[in-house]
């Protein structure tokens, strides 16, 4: 049975004391992290959010007192009065660690079982452990360390567009189902019946009404909604950052939100960042890196050498390059020994799984050369692909030929991968780089048609707008991505505020007058009534908390995360509803049985 706290209130938090406090009365709260009994002495680490205070029973105490913490055990929650004094061991690992505190009155406030999970930080429990108890997994110091930086980071957030003349206005939750995004959460209406709300994938629609609404400059941190397949790190449901100005081009949005960025990292880490932060084209990333985030932490970049072999003997090299691809590779300089046959063939199966056939690679060992496809290359060939890959002793290289999106999708994640795999990241530094001229349309291989890269109402750049109908794959957008240590923190862009572009941009979407009217029939209605050059950014909170803290799990950022497969094993949602409940919003439910 638990006691009340009766009179006792806490006078200070268990992580707070120090050697200036020794002689002082205290009150303390918190758990029990755990207790030693010497007999006629017993310890206890006592717990809360701050850190960890030794507290000591000894036998001058009253017998009740001494037998009834006899009984403590560990993650009861106790309240103590007592003497802070020197401690006669020394712990240097935690800052109470000089004083303890004698304990002259006890009140046990609850007991506990024995928790399934161990409070500390290197438990190695299963992460299904973890999220079901989530609230015992709460209670290690890296997780509130975790979710106290996300506060601040949050506040410093507010602080700074706050002082540089942005409101935050909060946007519905219950909206239009959108189209030429991810999968909207629908939810039925009850009053409304067989109609459907949608939960948003962003404000995006919204902000840009706000800025038709004179509000000038807007920024929230909000909920976004997507139902996919989720790959690592993402979340059904997600925070963004989102922040839209009017009377804006992209130089004005960059510069804003580089000091946004200097800000957090200072005030968060003490870093500061190099500002201007560099820049690099869409087209430039893709050539040397393969993707469209970049890590510049180290090197391996994507060489070109479809030129030397596009009339080669080999045929799996210059039918590609006849038939509109390339044939790309990486040197990974300095690296080749530690690599065996095995090693190599795990990395072609790795490229696979992105869409290339195989991987021909080429070994330089003090020993020679081994390479299963110098023999199909002239001599001449293999000698010019060696001095265009720069190869010297010790260097292995790997190509792939295969049309561009392949051998980009594929060269520049294997980039990624053989870098962790040799563990020569460096997590402590910091590479940031604006991704800017992103392509305005990407072609869809289902559908057969250009679809908008990032939203239907990216403004195409001023120089290619004529491009739009004769070439439309070839129109930049006036879009930026902020990239830090190859992740995609964020990204914005300026919006089209003339209704004319806009009709032109729907038609080589595909979209007739009538579709584009049925879904952004509001916006395009708002658009009407004088709208402002405008544009913004957004970025993931979540993801920006990862990097801040140097989590590489998503999960360890967020209080009470989803699962890969959407579930929440605390809760147990999703769930099955009561047919009642179902009637009220005119839904019935017909599941296929499993043969």
């Amino acid at each position: 049975m638990g006691e009340s706290m009766g009179n006792l209130r806490r006078t200070n938090l268990c992580g707070e004391l120090r050697v200036e406090d020794i002689g002082k009365e205290v009150v303390l709260m918190g758990w029990v992290q755990r207790e030693r009994n010497l007999g006629s002495l017993i310890f206890i680490d006592l717990r809360d959010t701050t850190g960890i205070s030794q507290i000591v029973f000894d036998d001058t105490i009253s017998e009740d007192i001494f037998k009834k913490a006899e009984k403590v055990k560990s993650e009861y929650v106790l309240a103590i009065k007592g003497k802070v004094r020197k401690r006669q061991s020394i712990n240097k690992d935690i800052p109470t660690g000089e004083i303890e505190v004698l304990v002259s009155e006890l009140k046990i406030l609850d007991e506990a079982q024995t928790p399934p999970i161990y409070i500390k930080d290197d438990d190695n429990v299963s992460e299904n452990v973890r999220l079901k108890y989530r609230y015992l997994d709460l209670r290690k110091s890296f997780m509130q360390k975790n979710l106290k930086l996300r506060a601040k980071a949050a506040k410093i957030v507010r602080d700074f567009f706050d002082e540089n003349g942005f409101i935050e206005v909060e946007t519905p939750m219950l909206t239009k189902p959108t189209p030429e995004g991810a999968r909207d959460y629908l939810v039925p209406s009850r009053v409304n019946p067989g109609e459907f709300y949608a939960l948003p994938q962003s404000p995006q629609l919204m902000k840009q009404l706000l800025m038709v609404a004179g509000i000038d400059r807007y920024y929230q941190i909000v909920k976004c909604f997507r139902d996919e397949d989720l790959r690592a790190n993402r979340q059904p449901e997600f925070t963004q950052i989102d922040v839209e100005m009017s009377f804006v081009d992209i130089e004005d949005i960059i510069s804003i939100n580089e000091k946004f960025i200097y800000k957090l990292f200072k005030e968060l880490k003490n870093i500061e960042i190099e500002l201007p932060i560099k820049r690099m084209s869409y087209k430039e990333a893709m050539n040397r890196f393969g993707v469209d985030k970049p890590d510049l932490r180290f090197g391996f970049e994507l060489i070109d050498i479809s030129e030397i072999v596009s009339n080669s003997e080999f045929k799996v090299f210059s039918s590609t390059i006849q038939s509109g691809g390339s044939v790309r590779g990486i040197n990974i300089k300095g690296y080749g020994d530690q690599f065996t046959r095995k090693d190599i063939s795990s990395l072609e199966d790795y490229a696979k799984t992105y869409g290339a056939k195989g991987l021909a690679w080429i070994k330089l060992t003090e020993n020679g050369i081994t390479s299963p496809v110098a023999k199909f290359l002239r001599e001449e060939e293999f000698k010019a692909i060696l001095d265009k890959m720069g190869a010297e002793e010790n260097d292995l290289l790997l190509f792939v030929a295969d049309k561009q999106s392949v051998v980009y999708d594929s060269l520049g994640n294997l980039r990624n991968e053989v870098a962790k795999r040799l563990g020569i990241i460096d997590n402590n530094q910091l590479s940031l780089v604006w991704i800017t001229e992103f392509p305005l349309f990407e072609y869809d291989e289902d559908e057969k048609r250009y679809v908008a890269k990032h939203h239907p109402f990216t403004a195409p750049m001023e120089e290619d707008i004529d491009l739009l109908e004769s070439s439309p794959e070839k129109v930049r957008a006036k879009a930026y991505d902020i990239v830090i240590n190859g992740d995609e923190m964020g990204g914005g862009s300026i919006r089209i505020n003339n209704s004319s572009l806009q009709s032109r941009m729907f038609k080589a979407l595909g979209f007739t007058e009538e579709e584009a009217n049925e879904k952004f029939g509001f916006l395009l209605e708002a658009f009407k009534y004088g709208t402002p050059p405008h544009g913004g950014i957004a970025y993931g909170l979540d993801r920006l908390i990862m990097t801040l803290t140097n989590s590489s799990n998503i999960r360890d950022v967020i209080a009470f995360p989803k699962t890969q497969s959407a579930t929440c094993l605390l809760t147990d949602a999703p769930t099955n509803v009561s047919e009642g409940q179902l009637k009220e919003v005119h839904i019935k439910v017909d599941l296929e049985k499993n043969e």
